[in-house]
């Protein structure tokens, strides 16, 4: 059964203190990572043996249960000393929260035995799964599966065939088991090289259904799980918390960019003279230090509301669920665009594989390409319900 938390969990500055403190090791171990296309093990351990991956994972099984906040402000801090580990916390330390919404049955499966059993995903509904007596059978080729090397079970996203003519599809999230689908070696990229996203396959495997989660009870903020665990963590809606896990990481890598451009900077003459006097330097250092603070903030701001409403046991309004996921898509954008100047800012030396600014550029850039960061797509959708037309169905709010 569970290992239940028995003495007071560390507190929130105490973790992000923790984190902190990494940043140097996970710097010194970024290029062989990068080489590698994974993560250090090391470096996973010392997240592991730092009680961050227990942030968000309910107090009932082992877990902090955390406000969100603390969770965001860890990622942060270890994309700092490297994006691609900030982007791996992310998107591992995100799954606990999501067991607290599942069937008790699905949770002892996995931590039944021990409760620091990762998990990975790739939510796209790619997955085909087949209705047979007591679950599914599913089958599929997932791709962008962050962090599956560390992790013993995977939730996939799915499509249930054979619904009614007309009907909604019937998307749902299938919890396989690491014995019950591959890892495929494809993960050769340009940015987010040490995040080893490999694919994975599954072949015609059984999933009972208290093993699957319907996307529509992720919208609708319902599910067996919340029977258990009242905290307002688990009533803050599934996009609101999960899409920040792969967009906040970008704050972090910014922020570390700027850190190595003030002290580069404070070396270098170009031909204009020393970039301490140069306006262009003195620009882009006012513009990233600024919009630090302002993602930082509005990231704070919609976590704290989020929670209010979830201490009510209210869902958020829809429109309010749009203006996140909107602010939340657009960080990903703001940070390539300032990313981009600041490189622009170091000159020619600055391309140079010695200085850190082309990776960190090219890890934002990766971010940004993901689904969820997609700020245009999200900004249409949100800007169609304020001028009152139809927006586009979306589950993942």
């Amino acid at each position: 059964m569970s290992v239940a938390q028995t003495i007071a969990p560390p507190t929130a500055e105490l973790l992000v203190a923790r984190a902190r403190a990494m940043i140097p090791h996970i710097a010194a171990c970024a290029a062989e990572a990068r080489q590698a296309r994974r993560v250090s093990e090391s470096v996973i351990a010392q997240i592991e043996e730092a009680g961050l991956f227990r942030i968000l994972q309910p107090a009932r099984w082992g877990g902090y249960e955390m406000k969100p906040e603390t969770y965001y402000d860890v990622l942060i801090a270890l994309a700092e000393g490297d994006m691609s580990v900030g982007w791996v916390y992310g998107v591992l330390g995100v799954h606990p929260w999501l067991m607290g919404l599942m069937d008790e049955r699905a949770v002892r499966d996995v931590w039944g035995d021990d409760d620091s059993v990762r998990l990975c995903s790739s939510l796209m509904p790619v997955g085909k799964a087949e209705k047979v007596d007591g679950g599914f059978k599913l089958s599929g080729h997932w791709r962008f599966s962050s962090g599956c090397h560390y992790a013993q079970w995977a939730l996939l996203g799915g499509a249930v065939q054979g619904g009614a003519a007309g009907a909604a599809p019937d998307i749902r999230l299938f919890m396989v088991p690491r014995a019950e689908y591959r890892i495929a070696d494809a993960w050769r990229v340009s940015g987010l090289c040490a995040t080893g996203s490999d694919d994975i396959l599954v072949d015609d495997v059984f999933v009972p259904e208290y093993r699957t989660r319907r996307m529509i009870d992720n919208f609708q903020c319902v599910g067996a799980g919340l029977a258990l665990n009242c905290s307002p963590l688990y009533q803050i809606p599934f996009g609101q918390v999960f899409f920040r896990g792969v967009s906040s990481p970008s704050i972090g890598a910014l922020q570390a960019m700027f850190d190595a451009f003030v002290g580069y900077a404070a070396k270098r003459s170009g031909p204009a003279g020393k970039s301490a006097d140069d306006p262009v330097a003195q620009q882009i250092c006012a513009e990233v230090t600024a919009a630090i603070d302002e993602m930082k903030l509005v990231l704070r701001r919609n976590m704290a509301v989020l929670w209010e409403f979830g201490e009510r046991g209210e869902v958020p309004p829809l429109a309010l669920r749009q203006q996140y996921k909107f602010q939340s898509a657009t960080v990903s954008h703001r940070c390539a665009e300032l990313a981009t100047r600041l490189m622009r800012a170091t000159g020619a030396a600055g391309i140079y594989d010695e200085q850190p600014f082309g990776k960190a550029l090219a890890d934002i850039n990766a971010a940004r390409q993901h689904i969820a960061n997609q700020f245009e797509m999200v900004g249409r959708n949100f800007g169609a319900s304020i001028l009152g037309g139809k927006p586009a169905n979306d589950m993942m709010l």
